[in-house]
Parts: C-alpha cells; sequence; structure tokens
C-alpha cells in the first residue's frame, strides 16, 4: 500500500455520526397517571411545569395532573382548543417559556400542540395521551393542518410517555382502531422506504425499519386482541404506537411510519376536510400502496376490518372520485419523499385500482 494511501486512511473523518433522543422513562398500565409526580421527580426538570390540555381532556385527566403536582411546583395551564393551530402553537410557546417543562395530556393536536412548543422553546416534554389515535405520542414530528394542508414539523421527543389504560380505554373504539390503522400501514411505509433506497439513494436505517416493521406485525397478528373499551387492547396498542415513535427518533425522519398512505390521507384532508381521522384514511391507503406493492394488500384489509376501522373510502364518508384525485395528488405531498405513488400512476389505473380494491 503505497505512503499516500495510507495517509488518506489516517486523515479520513467517520461521518456516521448521529444524535437520537429517546424516552427516558415510558410508564404504560392501568391507573399510572398517580405516578406522574414520581416520573416528574425521577426526572429533575424544574420547579414550574406548564401543562397543556384541551377543553374535553382537561376534564377527563388534565385537572388529575394538575392537582396530583400542584403541590410540588408551580402549575400553569395552557387550553389548546380549536382555532388557528399556527396561532395556537405561537400561543403555547409563549406559555412555554415561563415553565421548566411541558406536559401534554390529551389527543394527537394536544399532544402535537406541547411537543412543537418544547421544542421551540428548548424545554423537555412529557406526553400523556388520553387516545392511542396515533404514534405522534412518542415521536419527534408533528402534523399541524394549514391552508395548504398538513404540515410535518420538527417536535421535541417526549423525555417520557406515562399512558393510563384505564384513561384510554374508555375513549371511543373509533380512536384506538385509528391508532391501529396508523400502525399497520407501517408495513407500506418501510416498503418505500426500501423502494426510494433502491432507486434514489435514499439513506436507510435497518434498526428503524426493523423496529417498524416488527411494531406493525404485533397489531397485524393480533387483530383479533383488539376490543372496545379493553385495557388490554389499550396496552397492546399503545405500546406499538411508542415503538413506532421511537422508530422515528432513531431514524431522524417520519419515514419509519410515513410513505404512500400518509401522502394519500394528507391529499385526502386537502380534498375532503374533516372526512376520517388520520390513522383511517392511512389504513385505507395502505390497502392500495399493498398493492401496488404486490404485497398481502387483503391480510390489511381484513385486519382492519378485525379491529373495527374502515377500509374504502366510503367508510369514512368520501365518494370514489375523491379517492382517485387523492391518489393522483399524492404525488405533490411532500415531493422530496418518494414512494411507490410517484412512480407514474396514470388516472385510469387509479380508477381501476379504487373500483377493485374498496369494494364492500
Amino acid at each position: 500500500m503505497s505512503a499516500d494511501r495510507i495517509n488518506l486512511l489516517r486523515t479520513k473523518v467517520f461521518d456516521k455520526s448521529k444524535w437520537m433522543q429517546l424516552p427516558r422513562d415510558v410508564v404504560i398500565g392501568h391507573d399510572v397517571i398517580e405516578q406522574i409526580p414520581a416520573v416528574c421527580e425521577d426526572l429533575a426538570l424544574g420547579d414550574s411545569v406548564l401543562i397543556v390540555s384541551g377543553g374535553q381532556t382537561r376534564d377527563i385527566a388534565g385537572k388529575k395532573v394538575e392537582a396530583l403536582l400542584a403541590g410540588s411546583y408551580d402549575v400553569a395551564t395552557f387550553a389548546a382548543n380549536d382555532g388557528d393551530p399556527l396561532e395556537t402553537i405561537r400561543k403555547a410557546e409563549a406559555a412555554a417559556a415561563e415553565a421548566g417543562f411541558v406536559i401534554g395530556v390529551g389527543g394527537g393536536r394536544v399532544i402535537d400542540t406541547a411537543k412543537i412548543a418544547s421544542y421551540n422553546t428548548d424545554r423537555h416534554f412529557i406526553s400523556v395521551p388520553t387516545a392511542a389515535s396515533h404514534d405522534g405520542i412518542a415521536s419527534s414530528r408533528a402534523s399541524v393542518p394549514t391552508a395548504e394542508g398538513n404540515v410535518s414539523l420538527a417536535a421535541e421527543p417526549p423525555i417520557a410517555v406515562v399512558a393510563d389504560t384505564a384513561v384510554i380505554a374508555s375513549a371511543p373504539h373509533r380512536l384506538l382502531a385509528s391508532g391501529c390503522a396508523d400502525i399497520i400501514a407501517n408495513y407500506t411505509a418501510i416498503l418505500d422506504w426500501e423502494l426510494s433506497h433502491r432507486l434514489r439513494g435514499e439513506p436507510l436505517s435497518e434498526y428503524a425499519l426493523t423496529l417498524s416493521r416488527m411494531t406493525a406485525e404485533i397489531l397485524f397478528k393480533n387483530a383479533d386482541l383488539i376490543k372496545p373499551h379493553s385495557e388490554e387492547s389499550a396496552w397492546l396498542v399503545t405500546k406499538a404506537l411508542v415503538s413506532s415513535g421511537v422508530a422515528m427518533s432513531i431514524a431522524g425522519s417520519s419515514r419509519p411510519g410515513s410513505g404512500g398512505e400518509h401522502k394519500f390521507s394528507h391529499a385526502l384532508e386537502k380534498l375532503a376536510p374533516g372526512k376520517g381521522l388520520h390513522g383511517e384514511k392511512c389504513g385505507i391507503g395502505a390497502i392500495i400502496t399493498m398493492y401496488l406493492h404486490g404485497g398481502d394488500w387483503e391480510g390489511i384489509r381484513d385486519s382492519l376490518k378485525k379491529i373495527g376501522a374502515p377500509t374504502t373510502p366510503a367508510g369514512i364518508g368520501v365518494d370514489d372520485e375523491t379517492a382517485v384525485a387523492a391518489l393522483l395528488a399524492a404525488r405533490t405531498i411532500r415531493p422530496e419523499r418518494f414512494t411507490i405513488l410517484d412512480m407514474g400512476l396514470t388516472e385510469e389505473s387509479a380508477r381501476d385500482l379504487v373500483k377493485m380494491l374498496y369494494r364492500e
């Protein structure tokens, strides 16, 4: 080996360093909301806390968290109510800047608001979900609706997750089923990631991909166990949602859980606002994207049916023409994220797919 070659090897800098932020404490189970003071004490985050909740979720669990911490912390509250999401986030940031750390108690909108406010004010964030409707409860990304459609933003990953299965099981079953659909859709998200890796050279994390696939398999294979208002079901789904969020944190992006099925979901939200929950639309989209990948699309459909999630656009009040338009518009959503729906799907093919795969 030449001296020049030896010197080159000696001076080459290893450039694969990565900063991963993962939850330190994850507490899932019956009445674990009572353990929030112990979690906060263990993490030693400061003497003051901002508790972000919604109108309903404050009554469900927010007031309980306030009472549990009132004797040991300076507690402030913020209501993430309906309204302009960006304005709500700005107000939450102002409130978070006055606190030592932030706790989000609620569903997807509340958790995302708390995560973004925490990220933008450099505050630690504790996630206390009141429903298991999507994997944002433990991820480092947040989805914010805007006039142009949903925008994915960087957010503070939770330093702790406290998920009380009694609270989650009491939520409407539709929310739990939506969370299941969001996780099962990981199957097609990782196929899209692998496709982009092969065709576009996009970096791929085998660890994150494997964790995401394993998480989807847990719910796919145990769909029969997901029952309404069952704490065992809530426990199983919440564990899967946390694992999916961790996979995203490992990857440094939402790639392990967001592919063409999510682009379809976001396109539907623009074309038919308010129709269906996020996870429901992802599950419906995953049926078509799995078919296009040549995979077990019928298995996905059957698992969603067992869980109680919709399997057709009609199931969420969307007509076939709108579904076709969403499939074609998906390529315009986050165009930098290459998926099977960016491979040149024609209008005629989209119509045939909707007609064939979305039969009741």
